[in-house]
């Protein structure tokens, strides 16, 4: 690289690379030319490449999988304008899950303010400063390293996030010079890579009340996923015989083959029983929103004593009032607790809790019965269950799986724990409950982990949402497979407007569409499906065919046994609207 050739662009990605960045999630756009162009010069030969999309809100979905299904920080770009609010749903999701990304929005030059310039006038910061962590906008290309390095450290520090960083066309079209670049730091250089741990006071009360508990469980959430906490909460639950419980971003935390796994479902006779009976929680990384009911009866006991840990401070009390807060990693709290106890725990205890595992784990047996029933089903249009159970049972257990749609992610989730399920192989947004992430999750989850298989299942709404993405997939070589539970409707909705508007059906309902075909223009290998005793042939076949493939199943319209449940919920409650 010559001086005349070393601009703002050429600093960004000097800056990515320090970072260990390698994909750049994006459309090419005129004012971010200068970012590809050293890419295009050097940055490929160094480790870093751009992965085209067709729609910007795709590539923050695939941005925002990528860090799920590795724990870094994902990076996305939008160009000025339309490409930025383009990717406004993605990071909308991503923020409500705590995803750690990199939003790079370019911007017009100060001297084009107020002119009428195309696609310029557009106060992007302000558009996101709801849905990210930090908005930090740079002019010149001596700005760039301290700003990215804000950016990131924000992102990846405490609970976790989005941040936007917005360079204007100045910042990236000028001259960078050698004092720029020696303004690149390593990351170890400006941010901590500890894990900050809880105060040793507060550990030793969170102890007290556990050493009188005789009935505790635990209920673990996505922070032990972003910590790596997985082994540690193992450890802690099997060791002392505390049931546990996941979240709905917990989920593959603690899975079936742990003695101590009272599952995922909210809904399943052992994880109502725990939460009801349980006199005190150990709460790890959790969110105590609508995916636990917010905490509140009849669900919940509400004499029972809540030890919550988070690293986010702002989400101890939410909701459900507590006896400990412990503000730190949740992996190092775990560890700090693990000591603690093996101190000062009286070994009684763990026989104690063991016969209250027992019992649950007695209430966790009965629900295999349902299997039994689900395969049962034999009338056509098929049950959603039964499409589930059969996809289940011929994935492997460490298959990264997608979900997206509504009523369809709630039959999903009565048979997640159908096998044991690894961290970070569960892809959903789960806070924000966003369609359209399904296909571009699918391939930014298949880019992250190519050696995995990658299963996306979706609606038949939610797949159209991003269907464009098959291209994607296709053009880039990614063999995921797509399966879309068709029954013609935005399941969720109708099934509101059949249980509480007496069946007064609007806008609800699609014409039967043979989504396989479109499928096919895409390149990708489909079939059309409607027998249950079909799918998991078809299944091997759209492995076999190394394409992306999908699988289009006719389902019936049905009514999620969970659906019920929070109608019960909410009538007696009134926690959902009246």
């Amino acid at each position: 690289m010559s001086k005349q050739t070393f601009n703002g662009g050429d600093l960004v990605v000097k800056c990515l690379l320090e970072e260990g960045i390698t994909k750049i999630f994006a459309i090419i756009g005129g004012e971010l030319s200068r970012i590809y162009d050293a890419i295009e010069r050097w940055g490929r030969e160094k480790g870093i490449d751009t992965v085209m999309v067709r729609h910007e809100q795709a590539a923050g979905h695939m941005a925002d999988a990528w860090a799920r299904a590795t724990g870094e920080i994902g990076v996305c770009m939008g160009t000025v304008g339309p490409g930025v609010t383009h990717l406004v749903p993605a990071l909308a999701a991503a923020n409500a899950d705590s995803i750690p990304m990199l939003v790079i929005g370019a911007q017009i030059g100060r001297m084009f303010e107020d002119i009428g310039i195309l696609q310029g006038g557009l106060d992007q910061m302000a558009l996101m400063k709801p849905i990210t962590k930090l908005q930090v906008s740079v002019e010149e290309p001596y700005e760039i390293p301290q700003a990215v390095q804000k950016c990131i450290k924000a992102a990846m520090s405490g609970r976790r996030g989005p941040v936007f960083l917005e360079l204007r066309e100045t910042a990236l079209v000028r001259d960078a010079s050698e004092e720029d670049i020696k303004k690149i730091l390593a990351p170890d250089q400006y941010r901590a890579t500890f894990r900050p741990a809880g105060n040793p006071e507060v550990i030793k009360r969170a102890v007290d009340v556990l050493k009188k508990a005789n009935k505790p469980i635990i209920v673990a959430g996505g922070g032990v996923i972003a910590s790596e906490g997985h082994k540690d909460l193992q450890k802690l639950s099997e060791t002392y015989k505390i049931p546990t419980g996941t979240s709905f971003n917990g989920v593959g935390t603690i899975g079936r083959d742990q003695k101590t796994f009272i599952g995922s479902k909210l809904t399943s006779s052992a994880y109502r029983s725990a939460a009801s009976e349980a006199d005190v929680v150990l709460s790890l990384g959790c969110t105590w929103n609508y995916t636990l009911l917010y905490g509140t009866a009849p669900f919940w006991n509400q004499n029972q004593k809540i030890i919550q840990v988070d690293i986010d401070s702002k989400e101890i009390g939410k909701n459900r009032p507590v006896e400990v807060s412990i503000i730190g990693d949740v992996k190092a709290v775990i560890q700090q607790l693990l000591k603690e106890m093996e101190e000062i725990l009286p070994k009684e205890k763990i026989t104690e809790w063991s016969e209250w595992n027992d019992y649950l784990q007695e209430l966790r047996k009965n629900e295999e019965k349902q299997i039994q029933k689900i395969l049962k089903y034999e009338k056509l249009p098929m049950k959603p269950h039964r499409l589930i159970f059969e996809v289940f049972d011929f994935i492997p257990s460490d298959t990264q799986l997608v979900i997206d749609g509504g009523d369809i992610f709630l039959f999903s989730m009565d048979l997640i724990n159908h096998k044991n399920r690894p961290p970070r192989s569960f892809f959903r947004s789960i806070s924000m409950g966003h369609l359209g992430t399904g296909i571009p999750y699918a391939n930014g989850a298949k880019m992250a982990k190519p050696d995995k298989l990658v299963v996306c299942i979706t609606g038949d709404g939610s797949f159209m949402f991003t269907v464009q993405e098959l291209e994607t997939a296709v053009r880039l070589n990614l063999p995921i497979i797509v399966i879309i539970a068709n029954n013609c409707a935005w399941g969720m909705i109708k099934s509101y407007q059949k249980n509480n508007l007496q069946k007064r059906f609007c806008d609800v309902d699609f014409p039967p569409i043979n989504y396989a075909e479109i499928a096919k223009g895409f390149g990708c290998y489909a079939e059309k499906i409607s027998k249950p005793e079909d799918i998991k042939s078809a299944l091997q076949r759209a492995i076999d065919s190394k394409k992306p493939a999908v699988l289009d199943v006719d389902i019936a319209f049905e009514t999620p046994p969970a659906m019920k449940f929070l109608g019960l919920y909410k009538k007696n409650k009134g926690l959902f609207g009246n």
